[in-house]
């Protein structure tokens, strides 16, 4: 390394993969020094990892001092010696830097692919911490066998679950996975319905030895285990579903049940929540939903996937009045980065998970859920899906709702009424054209994450097609159809479905939770519904005994809570 090189990492300051050790007050231990380097090789990032000796912790240099006698500092013997007392050995590359006149000894560590120790059996992390600031944690087992099957290593939803039985599992979770095969309209597995509840366990990994004594591993608790099972072997593993309005929480609910338990509920809860606006081209009525179930669907399957079972913390599902955030402990899988969200190929943190998830039919069985969740919030009008608030210990997914780009929708769906339809890459060059008024074909390649000669002729049949000129024309058109509110009107669900049902009834008692009542109007108001479906659901709600009618404001009948039943 140049001595500019070195100044310019010590000016960044420590981050996950640079760390200082000064030696001001004396000369650094081999010990610390090790510790040092099995904590870096031990990283999260993808990056090489670098340890300045000589450089103090407010990045102040000081110089290194002699290591080995009246040989001053010898790289070559701190190689050896890191070499011989880290197991399994790193071969890290030492070179000393003159930086301001003063020595700087420079470690250079690759990242490792299973957890390094030292000579004495210190297994140490680099992470950061709550801070965002960098330090060396213990590396614990679960971490490591998290961090093993990211690697490709063995898979921590694989291991065996001492003491649990057959008896932990539920038969109608069982029934549950073949029901979502039944109704996935040919995505599921087919051939896994007539299986007993046995072969279907063996078919999908997630039992192993003789059915008499049978070895139950996490993976099988995960999607059939009781829930009190999961509170005992599964602690780690939760989800919550949050309504935010501002700052009124208005529903905060934790689930700890089987996966496809929690997909059924989640999307009871989200189909009661669903509105959209209609356009017209044409003769054709187009359907603008605040957020694509399609994109709902993945997004949610893609936090359960591919989640870090090793952490204590939850999967948030929060439904804010502009957004939809969506939350999942762990980092991104290995190899994933943010600037190659969209070509990477699929490499699930739980495969068996993952596969399950495909053969049950709730996921895409291409395994490029993300590629749905950017076509379904740009075909839409939306703004794109943000992955920014990402750290290395959370994937955090951002879905805008607010108004949508009608101009862009009506593109779209003229090109697919013509025969012409658009797939994803073409829509994201689009959207950024339409956008900035002017689009390179550098720009244009870093957006789709793409060399640019892999889309050049992409680039040259939009233009062709003169596809970003309709922005005006179009724009008008929406202007003036705005103005007649008959063009543009907002759907209530046409059916009721049961789990529908229940997220009504939840959000109505939530209501009347804070306002003390509510009448057929705010009911049908608050839940996006007609007045006679408002009016079903609260008799419904008093015929369980829940409300009960507690007299009127003008016209209208308020209902509250049933006292003797709350007593």
């Amino acid at each position: 390394m140049t001595p500019e090189e070195v100044r310019n990492l010590i000016g960044r300051g420590e981050t996950i993969n640079v760390e200082f050790k000064g030696e001001r007050s004396g000369p650094l231990s081999d010990r610390d020094l090790l510790e040092a380097v099995a904590c870096l090789a031990n990283r999260t990032d993808h990056e090489w990892g670098y340890l300045f000796i000589g450089v103090e912790d407010d990045g102040s240099v000081t110089g290194a001092r002699p290591r080995h006698g009246d040989s001053g500092i010898a790289p070559f013997r701190v190689e050896a010696l890191v070499g011989s007392r880290t197991h399994p050995a790193i071969s890290c590359r030492a070179e000393l830097v003159t930086v301001l006149e003063k020595p700087v000894l420079v470690l250079q560590v690759p990242k490792s692919a299973s957890p390094v120790a030292t000579s004495d059996g210190r297994y140490l992390r680099r992470t950061l911490d709550g801070r965002g600031r960098p330090e060396c944690v213990p590396f614990r087992f679960h971490e490591m066998q998290s961090r093993l099957s990211e690697h490709g290593g063995s898979e921590y939803l694989a291991l065996p679950v001492h003491g649990a039985t057959w008896e932990d599992l539920d038969i109608l979770e069982f029934e549950r996975f073949r029901r979502t095969i039944r109704e996935s309209h040919g995505m599921g597995d087919q051939t896994l319905i007539p299986l007993s509840d046995w072969d279907l366990a063996k078919a999908l990994g997630c039992v192993d030895g003789p059915k008499d004594h049978p070895e139950i591993r996490l993976l099988a608790l995960l999607l059939f285990g009781k829930e009190e099972s999961l509170r005992r072997f599964l602690p780690s593993h939760e989800v919550a579903f949050q309504e935010l309005s501002d700052t009124l929480v208005v529903v905060n609910d934790f689930f700890r049940w089987p996966l496809l338990r929690v997909m059924d509920e989640l999307l009871g809860r989200f189909r009661a929540r669903y509105r959209e606006t209609e356009i017209h081209v044409g003769f054709k009525r187009i359907g603008i939903p605040d957020y694509s179930e399609k994109a709902f669907r993945e997004a949610v399957a893609n936090a359960l996937i591919h989640r870090d079972y090793t952490r204590l913390n939850a999967v948030y599902i929060q439904w804010r009045k502009d957004r939809l955030e969506i939350s999942s402990p762990g980092g991104l899988p290995e190899g994933v980065s943010m600037e190659t969200l969209l070509v990477t190929a699929p490499h699930p943190r739980n495969p068996k998970l993952a596969d399950a998830f495909k053969r049950a039919g709730y996921v895409e069985r291409t395994a490029r859920g993300i590629d749905t969740i950017f076509f379904e919030q740009l075909r839409n009008g939306r703004v794109l899906p943000s992955y920014d608030r990402t750290t290395s210990t959370d994937v955090v997914l951002v879905l805008s709702g607010g108004p949508p780009d009608l101009s862009f929708v009506r593109m779209v769906a003229e090109e697919g009424l013509a025969g012409r339809p658009l797939d994803l890459d073409d829509l994201l060059i689009l959207r950024a054209w339409w956008d900035r008024g002017t689009l390179s074909l550098e720009d244009a390649a870093r957006i789709v994450q793409k060399s640019p000669w892999e889309i050049q002729g992409k680039m040259a049949d939009l233009k062709r097609r003169n596809l970003q000129s309709k922005r005006i024309e179009l724009s008008a058109n929406d202007n003036l159809e705005l103005k007649d509110k008959a063009s543009i009107t907002v759907r209530a669900p046409s059916r009721i479905t049961h789990e529908t049902r229940k997220g009504f009834e939840e959000k109505i008692l939530s209501f009347v939770e804070k306002k003390g009542s509510i009448s057929r109007a705010e009911a049908a108001s608050f839940c996006l519904i007609s007045p006679d479906q408002a009016y079903r659901i609260l008799q419904q709600l008093v015929k369980k005994g829940k409300l009960r009618k507690i007299g009127k404001t003008g016209s209208s009948v308020q209902y509250g809570f049933n006292t003797k039943t709350r007593e």
